[in-house]
């Protein structure tokens, strides 16, 4: 027995010891019942809130009818912006024709209006003809919806960059005109993609995407093999089997864009 034992020491300290634990007791049942209430404000909150979810699905999956009506709706904007590009179309049809009359009459009007015709074909308003070369980029087959082993759902479609890599490298290398799905490319055209989809000028394309630019063969040829994008994007076919091909061609007639001209500024050339 220890010197404390003997002095009586020893139970004082034992009693001192355990008041930390009777607290630690007494305050137990007061946390336990403030946790309980928080529980049950979560689980009612997380209930309303499943509730809420299933009656509005109405037994259906919420995501799926999302995904329906956006496939829907792709279609329905685009033959409503076709209806609208018609009446556009038709507009500028009888804006000419009274442009012409009013110019018929008025000698300086005229002459206005030759030297604004002059600017036409370097803003892709009239229709060119000429050697260039044609690029077409495609999205990987999938037989059976499988990936190429390694690869995942991006590696194998194009995307946005890869259009542009090879637009700019076209620019670069001297193209004079161009066009992207048929449609003329001016300085007002956006190239954005949208999924594995291509917007422009307010339609929407789907791969293979072809851009044809009128220009020097060899010379656009070199600059799509010097552009860093495009060798990124031929490193993609040769690991994931995505489309990549070229085509010089002597003579080829683009069309002139004629759509709208979404300008805020312009200042005419001096």
């Amino acid at each position: 027995m220890s010197e404390e034992d003997s002095t009586g020491d020893a139970p004082r300290r034992r009693m001192l010891d355990r008041i930390p634990l009777r607290l630690r007791r007494e305050n137990a049942p007061r946390r336990d019942r403030r946790w309980s209430v928080v529980t049950v404000v979560v689980l009612f909150a997380a209930g309303a809130l499943i509730g809420a979810t299933a009656w509005e699905a109405g037994g259906t999956s919420l995501r799926a009818e999302q995904d329906v009506e956006l496939r829907a709706l792709i279609p329905e904007r685009n033959q409503q912006v076709q209806r609208l590009s018609d009446a556009a179309d038709q507009l500028r049809v009888e804006v000419d024709e009274l442009a012409g009359d009013v110019g018929a009459g008025d000698s300086d009007i005229t002459a206005e209006q030759d030297r604004a015709d002059r600017y036409l074909e370097a803003a892709g308003l009239t229709e060119v003809h000429g050697p260039g070369i044609q690029v077409a980029l495609d999205d990987a087959p999938r037989p059976d919806g499988r990936l190429p082993q390694g690869a995942t759902v991006d590696d194998v479609v194009v995307h946005q960059q890869d259009v542009q890599a090879v637009v700019n490298a076209l620019w670069a290398g001297g193209a004079e005109a161009m066009t992207i799905m048929g449609v003329r490319v001016i300085s007002t055209s956006a190239v954005r993609c949208v999924g594995n989809t291509l917007l422009l000028h307010g339609q929407v394309y789907s791969p293979p995407f072809v851009m044809v630019a009128i220009g020097d063969p060899d010379r656009m040829a070199d600059a799509l093999d010097d552009a860093p994008g495009v060798r990124a994007f031929r490193a993609a076919v040769e690991d994931f089997g995505l489309g990549y091909s070229t085509e010089k061609f002597d003579d080829r007639r683009l069309p002139a864009y004629d759509g709208p001209l979404n300008l805020i500024d312009a200042e005419v050339p001096r």
